[in-house]
């Protein structure tokens, strides 16, 4: 078991903490603030208990050079209003340089700094030794409460736990509970969800989660690689041809171990994928040849809401159709409202497309955890170890 922020006394200690606040941004605005937001509670946290803190996080790819466009200011500021309480912005584009060391020193109990983008610096990405001692010299405990890029080896998550006592943040925390949790113990019936585009992009989650679950729902693209390995026509729809034998032995793989593999029964079919244009539905086995499939249909969505009733653990990852498109966001949205409404059931969205689904859908009050580390959260879904987590000192 991995220390957490209760095995620390952070009375007159500086902590380093490193945050997610990779957010989006257009002219300088910052467009959603959900990262920040739930970084609020590891921060107070080691306020309340007497310690200082300070922040570190990347923004976009500056590729190891200062860029101006991914300056961590406006995180400062929007940060300072949610908080309620000043932030200290230490710039360098060296992140850390003699300037920002002196200021770090002078920090009291209470206080809260940011430095600038972690990488503005080469080393950062490369998990380069210099820099990890630079940063753990700024401090006297290190605290990893950045799910998102847990599954990176860099110099500000494990470069600098070898350096610092570490613990989890409450975020990262709630992350390994819920997602290991249902991997390790889960409720029963456990489902899975898998959505998106490729099979190629989730072999490794479905491999695992077929020695785990009990039934297992394919949706979105790849659900058409697995209707054309069965030899049904697919159309116009995405498939990975190189990819038949694959989801032919996954269809193998699920029957051997009594896993239910539930596929689309019907599809919302156009002739391209635009808005506005006219749609229609049909069903598995009569997929026109001109059309593609952009979402499951009103048969598909009564099916797997069905099929999700008696459910007490559900991990969902991936969307059932464009639902970037409106018109080819029911399935989705469906999937979002019938999860929000099983009674008793631990809900496990897993970041990405699935997550910004489900706060789009406006149920995320009603759902059990929604992962914000869609790499991360496809990775331990996998079984991997996350190198982030792994770095953290045992308790």
């Amino acid at each position: 078991m991995k220390k957490t922020l209760k095995s620390f006394d952070f009375r007159d200690k500086k902590v380093l903490v490193r945050a997610d606040f990779n957010v989006p941004l257009k002219n300088n605005i910052i467009t959603n603030d959900d990262r920040i937001v739930k970084s609020i509670p590891t921060i107070e946290y080691i306020i309340e208990n007497g310690g200082s803190v300070i922040l570190l996080s990347h923004l976009g790819r500056p590729k190891g050079k200062y860029a101006e466009e991914f300056s961590l200011l406006p995180v400062a500021n929007r940060l300072e209003e949610i908080l309620g309480r000043k932030v200290k912005f230490i710039a360098s584009e060296e992140v850390v340089s003699d300037s920002v060391i002196s200021e770090i020193k002078e920090l009291k109990s209470g206080e809260v700094a940011l430095l600038e983008n972690t990488r503005f610096v080469a080393g950062e990405e490369k998990n380069d030794d210099e820099f990890a001692r630079k940063l753990a010299s700024l401090a006297d405990i290190y605290v990893n409460d950045a799910f998102g890029t847990s599954h990176r080896a860099h110099a500000s998550n494990v470069g600098v736990s070898k350096y610092l006592p570490s613990a989890l943040g409450l975020l990262v925390e709630k992350e390994v509970k819920y997602i290991s949790g249902a991997l390790k113990n889960p409720q029963r019936p456990f489902i899975a969800i898998i959505g998106g585009a490729k099979v190629s992009d989730k072999i490794g989650v479905i491999e695992n989660l077929l020695d785990k679950v009990d039934k297992i729902v394919i949706v979105g693209a790849m659900a058409y690689t697995f209707l054309k390995a069965q030899g049904y026509e697919t159309g116009k729809s995405l498939v990975e041809n190189d990819k038949l034998e694959l989801a032919s032995a996954l269809i193998k793989k699920a029957e051997i171990k009594k896993v239910k593999l539930i596929l689309p029964i019907d599809s919302i079919v156009v002739p391209e994928i635009k808005e506005g244009v006219v749609s229609k539905a049909a069903d598995y086995n009569l997929m026109p040849k001109d059309l593609m499939g952009v979402d499951i249909g009103p048969k598909s969505i009564k099916l797997i809401v069905e099929e999700l009733k008696d459910a007490k653990t559900v991990v969902w990852n991936g969307p059932a159709g464009v639902f970037e498109i409106d018109d080819f966001a029911k399935g989705t949205f469906a999937i979002a409202k019938a999860l929000a409404e099983l009674d008793g059931a631990i809900t496990i969205i897993g970041g990405g497309d699935s997550a910004s689904a489900i706060e789009k859908s406006g149920v995320e009050d009603r759902i059990s955890h929604i992962s914000t580390g869609g790499g991360a959260s496809l990775e331990m879904l996998e079984g991997k170890n996350l190198p982030g987590i792994d770095a953290i000192e045992e308790e």
